[in-house]
């Protein structure tokens, strides 16, 4: 059995910085036509002409994939920038709370900091992307306890589109069920697949720790619910984020997953397994370009149900599911 379908998009993926940064991008080019890259480098992407560089070297690696990046919102960042941002052609900014993931100190504070920003964003239709935790909170709980910020920066901007990145909880998805406003969520494979239990049930498994961490089986319905319900407002997101073996596997393990090798077959594995083929496209290939206002992909990839085994190691990383057997893999991709 083969399945074909547009080149999908990626709409939270994690590309680095310098040497293997390049391999991180050919292995999205593999299985994506689109992706939007997150900003928390050092120093952050913040400037149209710091963006206009990362996205060349990305395009060096991988001509036929369409990188688009989003700019970090800073605690100084102002109207006037984001205006220019806007101009320059960029679609999302990111709002990182302080010190709540990889890269992310000397993040935001209270939106406040903020609010001509998000004027400006709202005003040219810029896309808001939140790792939605309240890095205070007990680690289980953060997402929950970053709604009000959510809520409050509605009520002051209800035309912004917003998107919850990554949703982890029961609580993420209702509140955007709620909103009144033009709202998403990203939904990445380890959130819609795992919990707790995968992390830390038996073994802790380091290649699944992600922030938001996976959560009980009650959110993971949730999340499931959404997708099968084709539901619009929510759509794939990897947060693909790699780190090298040797750094997971440490006393201070960093935070992330790395999906993009496994990425494609593990969705399309699951929407077989429950019957609901017909739900993968629009997740893949319509709902997130719909939000953002942006074509289709040109060309397409294909899939065969054909069992293969996830590999050990995979640019230096150890992917998530390693050395787990996959029900579908990539045959091939074409940008035409």
């Amino acid at each position: 059995m083969t399945l074909e379908i547009p080149r999908p998009d990626d709409w939270h993926v994690h590309l680095r910085q310098g040497k293997r940064m390049g391999d991180y991008v050919r292995a999205h080019a593999a299985a994506f036509g689109r992706v939007l890259a997150m900003p928390n480098t050092i120093p952050p992407l913040t400037t149209p002409d710091e963006i206009s560089a990362y996205r060349e070297l990305a395009r060096e690696a991988a001509p036929d994939l369409d990188v688009l990046t989003a700019f970090r919102l800073m605690p100084d960042t102002g109207g006037e920038e984001v205006s220019a941002l806007a101009d320059s052609g960029i679609k999302a900014g990111k709002y990182y709370p302080d010190g709540v993931t990889t890269n992310s100190k000397g993040g935001l504070s209270n939106w406040r900091q903020i609010e001509s920003a998000l004027a400006a964003m709202e005003a040219s239709g810029m896309v808001l992307c939140l790792h939605g935790e309240e890095p205070t909170a007990s680690v289980l709980k953060r997402e929950e306890a970053f709604l009000p910020v959510f809520r409050e920066i509605r009520e002051a901007f209800p035309r912004l589109k917003m998107i919850l990145e990554h949703v982890s909880s029961a609580a993420g998805v209702q509140a955007v069920i709620d909103d009144q406003g033009p709202s998403a969520a990203t939904v990445t494979v380890q959130h819609l697949l795992f919990t707790l239990d995968d992390l830390i049930g038996g073994s802790l498994n380091p290649h699944l720790f992600c922030k938001p961490v996976v959560k009980t089986d009650e959110d993971r319905k949730a999340i499931q619910e959404r997708i099968l319900d084709g539901d619009n407002r929510f759509f794939f997101g990897s947060d693909s984020a790699p780190h090298e073996k040797g750094q997971k596997e440490s006393p201070h393990c960093p935070a992330g997953a790395y999906t993009a090798p496994m990425a494609l077959p593990a969705l399309v594995s699951w929407f077989d397994g429950v019957d609901a083929l017909d739900r993968l496209e629009p997740f893949l290939c319509e709902f997130g370009r719909n939000f953002y206002g942006l074509p289709s992909n040109r060309g397409t990839v294909r899939l065969e149900r054909r069992s293969w085994t996830v590999p050990q190691i995979s640019q230096g990383c150890v992917p998530l599911m390693a050395g787990e057997e996959l029900l579908w893999r990539v045959v091939s991709i074409s940008a035409v």
